[in-house]
């Protein structure tokens, strides 16, 4: 009997197609499973067209030439890197670092050691200096070069749009426009672990011709017959690959898997040579391959779903949340929200920690996630402001319309949308993807009492911050500002916080109690920010005490006061309403029941806000409405 489907919380992956390959959640109980990890496509590979050259012609060329060069194998420093992309490959520098930048951030360095590093390179005040340190960087050559290769996660198929999918039948419905939206976002294939089981698929065989020795290589750098692949060539591979021996094992990286128990016959590993004979070992891996069983196709399956404490009839039943913080290891973790419409959100939870969280289709919503997180991708979202904890890796905003975004973050992407205002803290220079209009980059402007025990949790320093110095990524590369092409984005897509809004610059308070010792916004400036707009703040402060010195010059009598704080109040309300401000303050009420429970049985507390009462900050006491 047929199962009926479930409708998905998200269009995040192709709904046309199908797949004959094991479901993570469903593994052979003697069998050898092995997926694709979800960080190197989500985090790693950018999300646009990336650059011809680096086509597999051209990774093939480097893969020889990193081999027969001092300074290059086992491991590639910076130095040669910038010469082989730069001299090579005719990419520009500032593209050339930010693909050495992304693997840096995606590959696992300590808090302490990205401390150290925001360290050195704040006491840099030329370039030759930043050059200096940037020379002592150093990456896994085979693991950069599997890296490059899944830059081909976004390519622009041809093949792909003829055969595939997005070409009509007469058995299909003409997509609407938000399906095509869909299937096109480069945002989807970051996020869509069947395209990350079917690119691997499809490459495999390419990606493990990139890590054979020279002596395995034909002229033209391809693969010879029957060649063997050693075992160091194959631990690279554990960038991309993982598994475990049966379900509900510990997940280990493919080389251990390889080289023990039922796959190391398959495999064909020679403890003698350290090796593997290099079809073997293709026909184990695409036997053993199936879809990651921690990915976001099992997290809408079979993920928490979690009931919120603010949850009531009306507009907050449209609300989903799914996470698989409880079973995913460190990496796969990941929390779903979708649909959070006029409410506001709030959560600081151990759940939330170390996650990858995706905020999709939320719209007139306020949302607090004040943990330490490790990505965040804002998807299809408007008319909201999203406050974010410390991002370790990226925070990514893609198909977004008036959204205010809030953040410290190791990177800000910025793709498809427009009137968009980002408020950043970031030690990288911000991407500007194609497709945006009306962009705004600010200071980062709030902070809450464990905002810096948090930053250092995972490795952000408050200096550097570049948030005012975005690249322009296109199709064909950086934008050269005196071009202006339809295949890059308008060099005038954005615009800094302007010298005409700082007389209406405040910064954002958060309005939940909690415990810490941060108590102005972190920034290596006094108060925190950048000279022109704490100026704006002080000039702003000194008008409200000249305004309290005339209300106490005016020497009003009890009646007086009365009348003129009645006409005060009316004149908020007025600004609240015109403004757009009354459904966030109304949102922060509690609801009157006092606890609910999660689905998983976890108790939540409600939240209890007044307007009495104050902290030091100045913001509302209480505890934030959404615990989980």
């Amino acid at each position: 009997m047929a199962r009926k489907k479930k409708k998905p919380l998200f269009c995040v992956w192709r709904k046309s197609k199908k797949y004959s390959y094991r479901d993570g959640q469903n593994m052979e109980a003697d069998g050898v499973s092995i997926w694709p990890r979800m960080e190197p496509f989500l985090l790693g590979a950018l999300q646009v067209a990336p650059s011809p050259k680096l086509s597999l012609h051209y990774l093939r060329k480097m893969a020889i030439y990193v081999r027969t060069r001092d300074g290059c194998f086992p491991v590639l420093g910076w130095s040669m890197w910038r010469h082989i992309a730069c001299g090579k490959l005719q990419l520009p520098e500032d593209l050339a670092w930010l693909y050495f930048e992304t693997f840096d951030l995606l590959i696992g360095h300590s808090p302490e050691q990205r401390l150290e590093w925001a360290e050195c390179l704040s006491q840099c005040s030329s370039k030759a200096e930043l050059d200096e340190q940037r020379n002592k960087l150093s990456v896994d050559t085979l693991q950069f070069l599997v890296f490059l290769y899944i830059q081909q996660l976004n390519r622009v198929s041809l093949r792909t749009s003829l055969i595939g999918e997005e070409w009509p039948s007469h058995r299909t419905r003409s997509p609407s426009p938000s399906d095509r939206e869909a299937k096109t976002s480069s945002q989807n294939k970051n996020w869509d672990d069947q395209a990350h089981l079917s690119f691997v698929q499809s490459h495999l065989a390419e990606i493990l011709e990139l890590l054979v020795e020279l002596g395995q290589l034909s002229q033209s750098g391809q693969a010879l017959r029957d060649c063997q692949i050693s075992l160091e060539a194959v631990r690279s591979l554990s960038l991309l690959l993982e598994g475990s021996v049966c379900h509900g094992r510990a997940v280990q990286p493919v080389h251990r898997l390889l080289t023990k128990g039922p796959l190391q016959t398959q495999a064909g590993y020679s403890t003698l040579s350290r090796s593997f004979p290099l079809h073997k070992l293709l026909s184990c891996l695409q036997h053993s391959l199936t879809l990651n069983p921690f990915g976001i196709t099992a997290c809408l399956r079979s993920g928490k779903k979690l009931a919120w404490a603010q949850q009531v009839e009306g507009a907050m039943k449209r609300a989903k949340i799914a996470r698989n913080t409880h079973t995913a290891p460190p990496g796969s973790k990941m929390v779903l929200m979708s649909q959070v419409f006029k409410q506001t959100l709030a959560k600081t939870s151990d759940k939330l920690t170390g996650a990858n969280i995706k905020i999709h289709r939320c719209s007139d919503a306020f949302i607090y996630l004040l943990s330490p997180l490790r990505s965040v991708s804002v998807d299809k979202c408007r008319d909201s402001t999203i406050v974010l904890g410390p991002v370790e890796t990226s925070i990514h905003i893609h198909g977004c319309q008036n959204l205010r975004v809030v953040c410290v973050a190791g990177r800000v992407a910025v793709g498809a949308s427009s009137r968009c205002t980002v408020h950043a803290l970031t030690p990288t220079r911000p991407l500007l993807l194609p497709g945006n209009t009306d962009i705004t980059l600010g200071p980062f402007h709030t902070f809450y009492p464990s905002l810096e025990d948090h930053m250092a949790s995972v490795g952000l320093a408050v200096v550097p911050n570049v948030w005012d110095r975005p690249l322009l990524l296109g199709t064909e590369g950086l934008v050269n500002p005196s071009l202006n092409t339809s295949s890059n984005p308008d060099v005038a897509c954005y615009r800094l916080l302007p010298p005409a809004a700082l007389a209406e610059f405040h910064t954002l308070v958060v309005p939940f109690q909690m415990e810490g010792d941060t108590c102005e916004v972190p920034g290596g400036l006094p108060g925190g920010l950048p000279p022109p707009y704490q100026a704006a703040l002080d000039e702003k402060q000194k008008r409200i005490q000249s305004w309290q010195k005339t209300v106490m010059e005016a020497r009003l009598n009890k009646e007086q006061k009365r009348q003129f704080q009645e006409l005060v109040e009316v004149k908020f309300h007025e600004w609240l309403l015109e403004m757009g401000h009354r459904q966030e303050l109304d949102s922060l009420i509690p609801p009157t029941i006092s606890s609910l429970k999660d689905t998983d049985g976890m108790s939540t507390d409600t939240a209890r806000v007044t307007d009495s009462k104050h902290i030091r900050n100045g913001r509302a006491a209480g505890q934030s409405p959404m615990a989980c």
